[in-house]
């Protein structure tokens, strides 16, 4: 066993295995006694006096399971063992087995920490069904069910009580707890401890004390083990976790964050409009959870989809007790397909066999977006998420996190001072740029993700997400600009960022440092706009032939690939195409755009009719086998260009009004080809 962590906080003893005991509470008898979701939920097991004699035969009795999924079997022999833990292991992989399991073989009672009502009554549902005895606390219920809650639990009925984080608040909880035998302090979603997770609540801030005014179940002094779960932590979130927490010389577990059978697309869309006429294709028929950034979104999302036929509905923090309870029962119960939610709300919604997530807005960051895609696909099934990608959705994330209040995360602020609040947004705002990052990339999105939680495993192309299946040959014309690029990254010592490299190579040498303005590449792609030149580099290091510090600088280096194709020593170069400059589709709205088009001089030459009507007629029938308009792969101005100038090679087709990199790298070769023949 492990030793339990000294009165004054020393490092405890090392954690040792040792034989389970086989002492449990006491019980009242068999069945269940279940009232409505305001009130208790408890169900007794019948056969408690009978305990199991190792782990495999509870695995077995209780869960119905033969052996464990990766990682979960040394969580179980942690908690068992009474040492403290930090397990990080991705959503879906069955983390909260870890103290399920050991619940029901230790004496006392398990107490979790949960910072959704809707995820602890998920989860209270499906031990009771099980069988095991379990309960809620939170706010939401009355006066009469939390003491009898409380009741419970200290007389031994419970084995896992489920508590909001807001509860240790209260004095009359605080001093209960005392009385509570407490075989593991588990905290559940741990991340919100920290102010650099995703969702830092300052409730999580009081657990660490809380758990030392507990009373140990097994009779020894000192507090109970505690244990911390998330999905979600990064190197220095996982540091704060066990300073903030206390933990004590704690195991820590951390699996691959990868998810394989999740396909991961970005799909950019020009604004709202585009975005509801896909919503209902991207859904079609399967069971699917949409996030967006605010309540109107949620319900917009519904209405559209529920207009084209879907059943779908709405859930956020706007509505009734009642109607969340109902939406979230239905789409359990599997007589709903679709929920349209709030981010954080959506993290309640849970079902194994969630085949498709869809995100509407930009999530706040990669933490964020990793939790919520991970709600797909838990069944082990194959599963896409698709975020719907438009810079302007920025602007609404970067109000949210300005006025302090946003609404996604549920939480209750402290009052701080305005240099602390000023901070915490400062941290905010570089989180999203991260995520504004991954979304308008190049490099391949699963990697990316990977790379950012420090996962040794990251690859830099796994051949699926909509990044690399985008990746083409580079022509002859964009494989000399690419050379150019890393030799200006090496001309300049590899010593600066794409801001000052892209800026040194088009020749704007405004605050540029004296040793970038004399090089034998400045201004070696002069007429280019600085921003399309860092996309460029963008999708030179996601394609591996550049390489950016982890540091605040982000210094680019060549790899040795890269080194390799700047000397011409490769010359079949595959990369993902950048697409268009962000910031000039964020400066113009969509009419402004198309009397930008309408005023542009028509092309100086005559379309040719036969190119023409082989080019609707290829348009529309990749319109057909992508179930989008024809519009949205040429528009009538840029088509006829195209049938006029008949371009030999992408860099000719990039040269004309309404091809950009984005279309000339998922479309490019086909009409290339159409237009030679």
């Amino acid at each position: 066993m492990c030793a339990p962590p000294p009165d004054d906080g020393e490092t405890s003893t090392t954690c040792q295995r040792g034989r389970l005991r086989d002492r449990f509470g006491k019980t009242h008898g068999a069945g269940a006694r279940r009232r409505d979701d305001a009130t208790i939920i408890v169900s007794v097991l019948a056969d408690l006096s009978e305990p199991p004699v190792d782990v495999m035969s509870a695995l077995r009795r209780y869960f119905g399971h033969d052996s464990f999924r990766t990682g979960q079997q040394e969580l179980v022999e942690a908690v068992v063992g009474g040492c403290d833990l930090l397990a990080v292991m991705p959503t879906g992989s069955g983390k909260s087995l870890g103290f399920q399991l050991p619940a029901v073989m230790l004496p006392g009672v398990t107490l979790v920490v949960s910072p959704l009502i809707s995820l602890m009554k998920d989860q209270v549902d499906e031990l009771t069904r099980r069988g095991i005895p379990a309960a809620t606390l939170h706010s939401q219920m009355t006066t009469e069910a939390r003491h009898a809650a409380v009741r419970a639990a200290t007389d031994g009925t419970l084995k896992l009580l489920y508590v909001a984080p807001e509860r240790f608040a209260s004095s009359r909880f605080s001093s209960a707890l005392a009385e509570l035998p407490v075989a593991c302090f588990v905290v559940d979603e741990a991340h919100c401890v920290s102010e650099w997770g995703h969702d830092f609540r300052p409730d999580y801030r009081r657990l660490r004390a809380a758990a030392g005014e507990c009373r140990r179940s097994d009779g020894r002094p000192g507090r109970p083990p505690v244990a911390a779960f998330t999905a979600t932590a990064t190197p220095e979130v996982r540091d704060d976790i066990v300073e903030l927490l206390g933990l004590s010389s704690p195991r820590i577990v951390v699996a691959g964050f990868d998810r394989p059978n999740i396909e991961l697309h970005v799909r950019p869309v020009s604004g709202d409009t585009e975005k509801h006429e896909l919503l209902p294709r991207l859904v079609s028929s399967a069971r699917c959870l949409v996030y967006s950034a605010t309540r109107r979104k949620a319900e917009e999302a519904a209405d559209t989809l529920k207009s084209g036929g879907l059943n779908a509905a709405a859930y956020h923090a706007g509505l009734a007790d009642a109607e969340r309870t109902r939406v979230q029962d239905a789409f359990a119960a599997g007589g709903l397909s679709v929920v349209c939610a709030t981010n954080a709300f959506g993290m309640g919604i849970d079902r194994p066999d969630v085949e498709t997530v869809i995100h509407m807005d930009i999530p706040g960051s990669v933490e964020a977006y990793y939790q919520e895609i991970g709600r797909a696909g838990r069944d082990g099934r194959q599963a896409i998420a698709t975020l719907l990608w438009n810079y302007a959705d920025v602007k609404t994330r970067e109000f949210l996190i300005d006025k302090g209040r946003d609404e996604l995360s549920d939480r209750a602020l402290m009052r701080i001072e305005p240099e602390e609040l000023q901070r915490r947004k400062d941290l905010e705002h570089r989180k999203l740029r991260r995520m504004v990052a991954y979304a308008d990339g190049a490099a391949c999105l699963r990697g990316t993700i990977l790379r950012y939680f420090g996962d040794p495993a990251a690859m830099s192309a796994c051949g699926t997400c909509s990044n690399c299946r985008r990746r083409t040959p580079l022509d002859p014309a964009s494989l000399l600009l690419v050379r150019k690029i890393l030799s200006g990254i090496a001309r300049a010592g590899e010593r600066f960022g794409r801001r000052r490299i892209a800026a040194m190579l088009v020749g704007d040498l405004d605050d540029l440092p004296p040793r970038l303005t004399t090089l034998s590449t400045t201004g070696i792609l002069a007429g280019e706009a600085p921003s399309t030149i860092e996309r460029w580099i963008d999708a030179a290091c996601g394609a591996g032939l550049v390489a950016a510090s982890a540091d605040t600088y982000r210094m680019l280096t060549l790899t040795a690939a890269g080194r390799d194709v700047m000397a011409g020593r490769v010359e079949d170069v595959s990369m993902t195409m950048p697409a268009a400059p962000a910031s000039r589709l964020r400066k113009r709205s969509r009419r402004q755009r198309d009397r930008l088009d309408a005023s542009r001089e028509a092309p100086a030459a005559t379309p040719d009719d036969a190119t023409v009507a082989a080019l609707r007629e290829w348009r529309l029938a990749e319109a057909r086998r992508r179930a989008i308009a024809p519009f949205i792969i040429l528009h009538d101005r840029t088509l006829l260009a195209i049938a006029a100038a008949r371009p030999q090679s992408i860099a000719e087709l990039l040269a004309i009004p309404g091809v950009g990199p984005g279309k000339a790298g998922e479309y490019g070769e086909a009409i290339v080809a159409l237009v030679r023949r």
